[in-house]
């Protein structure tokens, strides 16, 4: 749903209100506030911006249901409003995406994260800005580093009681939360205290925001930003592509920002969460034929803080694959030698995508071998050994070789 046509004048007004209202907005904004003929807004923007000479409209749930009748009113002043800064984690991006930047004027206010690090002294271009406004708690997880100092948009009232508690249960108990409600109007009100003394704190004030400062007690459960995470951080049932075999992997298939990778034969999905953990704006489906692999797949995401950018697939390939958006990248971690699995991938990948398929069994490594005589690439093999008891002494135990086929889709 967008607006093709070319662009007309401006006629849709993005107005970023603060908790002090009318009083807070510059005179361009208040101006065209006025001029507007229809203004949309949350129940708390229309109350904040009174009066109003429009027709006013509530944003429905989900708010993408306004965007046609918005649409429709191209040409015709109109206005939107909405909290703080609306490009920054607001409504602005996503009009963007339907209405030609020339045909929008907007007038942002300090956004939360701005405010908040005013009221702290914290320097905004060394602390994390995240959200969890409609997203899972969990995603916070990678974020969680020792020392880092987090700012986070609360989904309601209940959202610093749950971080308290995941940072209580993962070994961060000591990090000290500072909550921010209201901030800029006459409700403001600011507390902090440890983690461990947080949890079971009644309900915040709905518009809050969360300040953390992380610290990791001896234990904590500490993200590493390293590839090949150990493979204690995946629950599994045997069908995980080893650590080591996983950071070689994830080194070919080269994961770059914003690039959506196949996990195909995911098994416990370790390399799509991988892939997801190198940047925010990664995302990866995991293609799986068992149930309970997908439903682990799941369980893994949550954990590991990207429940929102694997999505599962169920079901086996090559038929699952069919429609699903093209990759930049293709991992086939199983079923390499089953029919169909090979040309399919190939075929989706687009071009200058990579697409690295591991083999452990003699079929597999067969499929590898005839594939790479007919389409070149590179192809290698990886062992690897780790000491362990032999005796009263000690001795290499060897894993299972692994074949790789490295091929970069002209």
């Amino acid at each position: 749903m967008t607006l093709d046509q070319q662009s007309a004048p401006p006629w849709l007004t993005i107005v970023g209100i603060g908790e002090d209202g009318r009083s807070g907005l510059s005179p361009a904004a208040s101006a065209a506030l006025d001029a507007a003929e229809v203004v949309w807004g949350g129940q708390r923007h229309l109350t904040l911006a009174a009066p109003l000479s429009a027709k006013t409209h509530l944003w429905p749930s989900p708010i993408s249901e306004a965007y046609a009748a918005i649409l429709a009113r191209r040409g015709r002043p109109t206005c939107l409003l909405a909290t703080g800064d609306p490009f920054h984690y607001g409504i602005g991006a996503e009009i963007a995406r339907i209405v030609p930047p020339a045909e929008i004027r907007a007038y942002p206010q300090p956004s939360a994260f701005s405010l908040a690090a005013a009221r702290l002294g914290w320097p905004l271009a060394e602390t994390a800005c995240l959200t969890l406004h409609g997203r899972a708690l969990t995603r916070i997880i990678p974020a969680l580093q020792p020392g880092a100092r987090l700012l986070v948009l609360s989904w309601d009232g209940t959202t610093p009681a749950a971080v308290a508690t995941l940072l209580v249960q993962r070994g961060f108990s000591r990090s000290r939360l500072t909550v921010l409600e209201a901030m800029g109007g006459p409700n403001e009100r600011i507390f902090a205290r440890e983690a461990v003394g947080f949890a079971n704190h009644d309900k915040s004030e709905a518009l809050n925001t969360l300040a953390i400062e992380v610290v990791a007690e001896p234990g904590a459960r500490v993200l590493p930003l390293a590839t090949g995470l150990d493979d204690g951080w995946f629950e599994h049932d045997g069908q995980l592509t080893k650590a080591e075999i996983r950071a070689v992997t994830l080194s070919a298939l080269a994961p770059f920002a914003g690039a959506l990778l196949w996990d195909v034969g995911a098994g416990a999905g370790s390399i799509a969460i991988e892939w997801c953990l190198r940047h925010p704006a990664n995302r990866a489906l995991a293609v799986e034929a068992r149930g309970d692999r997908a439903e682990r797949i799941g369980r893994n995401c949550g954990s590991l803080g990207v429940p929102e950018r694997v999505s599962v697939v169920e079901g086996p390939a090559p038929a699952a694959l069919a429609g699903l958006a093209p990759p930049d990248a293709i991992f086939i971690g199983g079923g390499i030698s089953r029919p169909g699995v090979l040309s399919a991938c190939r075929e989706a990948l687009r071009s200058g995508g990579r697409l690295v398929a591991n083999a452990v069994t003699l079929q597999g490594e067969a499929a590898l071998l005839a594939i790479y005589a007919e389409m070149g690439g590179d192809l290698r093999r990886l062992s690897v050994a780790k000491a362990s008891p032999v005796g009263g002494l000690s001795g290499w135990r060897q894993a299972m070789p692994v074949t790789q086929w490295v091929w970069k889709k002209p």
